[in-house]
Parts: C-alpha cells; structure tokens; sequence
C-alpha cells in the first residue's frame, strides 16, 4: 500500500496515560512536579556551572551540555502530555507529531552521545592526569559536543524520514502519551521493514559506539585506579566516577529494554511505564545524582545560596 491510496491523516489521538478522569487529574499533580523539579534542577545546575569559576572544568562543561539536553528532552514531552491530562480529547497534529518524534529523538541521542564523551572525559582525568589540559582543551570539548549533536541530528533525521513515508489509513489513534516510533510503526498500514531497519542500523551505531567508548574508558580507568599506592588516591578517583556510572547505567539499561529487546515481549502498557521513566524520571534524576555525589557541585551550591542570603 502506498502513501496515494489512502486517506492523508492531519492528525493523531494519543490515548495516555489513563482514560480515567480521576486518575488523570492525579496524574497531572504528580507530573507537574516532576516536571518542575526538572527544569528547576537543570537550570539551576547550568547557571551553578557558569556562576562559579571552580566549575569552569571540561567535565562540567559537559554536564552544563547534559543539563540542557535533559531539559530539551523532557520539554519535547512533558507539557504536551501536562495538557493531555486536562483535555477531553487528546489530539495532536499530524506535523507535530513528527516534530515531537524528531525534537525527543535528536535529544535522547544527544544525551547517550554525551555519556560516552563525558566517560573519556574521566579517563583521561585519571589515566593522563598530566596531559589532562592539553588534551581536554577547550576547542576539543567544543568539538565533543557538536559531535554529540551532529550524531543526534542525522540518527534522527534518518529514521524520521523514512517515518513520515509511511501511511496510516485504517486508524489515527496512538496507544501511547507521545509521538514514540514504535507505537507509530505498530499503527501504520505500510510495510514498516525498511523503516525497522533504518532505525536500527542507526540506533544500534550510536548506542554500540558509545558503549564500547564507555566500557574501555572504564576498563583503562579501573585497572589505573586498581595500581595506585594509596587508598585515599583510590577513594578520590572512584569518586569522581560514581555520579557518571550510576547515569549510564539508569540511562542505558532503560533504552535498552526500551528498543533492543525481542519483538514477541513487546508490550504497550510496559513501554509506557518504561517511557514515562526515561522522559520523565531519568531527566530529573541527571542533576540530583551529581549535585548529590558531587562535593565541587554541593560546595558551589552552598556559596550561591550563601551569596544570596546574605544580599537578601
């Protein structure tokens, strides 16, 4: 079946979360907190970043990155489905739902892009300390970055393009809270392979290229901090991971039972739960797991709120 012999839909309904207008409303409360504490956690992290010139380092450059990608990535969902919550019928145009599958994919790469690049970021911290400003210069972190979004740019335009060639002819209703590819490949009545295809070849190179710089990043880092003499030089090294690691794996283990799991266990209801923690959950947590774990950022935070009561 090609695009001419059907219908052209100008819009979706997404179905959510719940049809029930109880659980709904309840919903909203809870979602619009998270959603606040999101943007307030990486907002206020960014301007933490550039206020104190202790943070003025390659690795929270990165972070600051991190911050604005997670703010992007929950921003390209959550207030669409805030407004959901409180709307009879939950209609999104057909061209914004492309725009909200591209914004949330570009995103979501970014941010695993971003991962890896902050994973060779300690390596080299630890692993060639002395060549660390040279190395990590401020031209290379710029190129990191505009790496880890050319990255997210053209994963996503492939498997968007090839999304907006199929058809949807025998229904427009979504059984999802966002525009997702799956439950749009699920919905469409075209043949989906190339598309599956597409998007896994692309997916899988980023997700695969930067697991790969994350595990031997890691595996170099364990064994130079598993040789040094000094128990304290141990403590601190493994410190500075810890904040990292546990977002890598919170970040990955979700897309990974999210997108690369067998087809014969896929589930709606289990990849709402699953995408409401990772668009949701997972962008809050970035920011309080290294605010939390992080003495630079806890000490930074203590000398801005300390600067601003005492001019209060």
């Amino acid at each position: 079946m090609t695009i001419e012999n059907c219908t052209v839909l100008t819009d979706f309904i997404l179905l959510g979360l719940s049809d029930r207008q109880d659980v709904q409303q309840g919903l909203f409360v809870v979602f619009l907190l998270l959603y606040g504490i999101t943007l307030i956690a990486n907002l206020g992290m960014i301007m933490l970043i550039s206020m104190d010139p202790r943070l003025h380092t390659p690795m929270y450059y990165f972070l600051s990155n991190l911050s604005f990608c997670d703010v992007c990535y929950s921003s390209s969902v959550s207030p669409k489905m805030l407004a959901d919550f409180l709307s009879q019928q939950k209609k999104i145009e057909y061209h914004l739902c492309m725009v909200q599958m591209f914004s949330f994919g570009v995103f979501g790469t970014v941010d695993c892009a971003l991962l890896s690049v902050m994973a060779y970021d300690r390596y080299v911290a630890i692993c060639n300390p002395l060549l660390y400003t040279v190395t990590m210069s401020r031209r290379v972190c710029i190129q990191l970055v505009a790496i880890a979004y050319t990255a997210g740019f053209m994963n996503t335009t492939i498997f968007t393009y090839c999304t907006t060639r199929l058809s949807f002819c025998k229904s427009n209703i979504i059984n999802h809270f966002f525009c997702d590819v799956p439950p749009l490949l699920a919905l469409s009545t075209s043949d989906t392979t190339t598309t599956e295809i597409a998007m896994t070849i692309s997916c899988s190179c980023i997700a695969v290229s930067s697991l790969i710089t994350v595990f031997l990043s890691y595996s170099y880092i364990m064994t130079t901090i598993l040789h040094m003499k000094s128990a304290a030089s141990r403590h601190k090294a493994f410190s500075t991971c810890t904040s990292h690691l546990t977002s890598v794996a919170i970040f990955y283990g979700t897309v990974f039972f999210m997108y690369f799991r067998p087809s014969s266990s896929y589930s709606m209801d289990t990849d709402k739960v699953a995408s409401v923690f990772y668009t949701v959950v997972i962008p809050m947590l970035n920011p309080l797991i290294y605010s939390l774990r992080n003495k630079d950022v806890k000490g930074a935070l203590k000398k801005a709120v300390g600067i601003k009561s005492s001019t209060g």
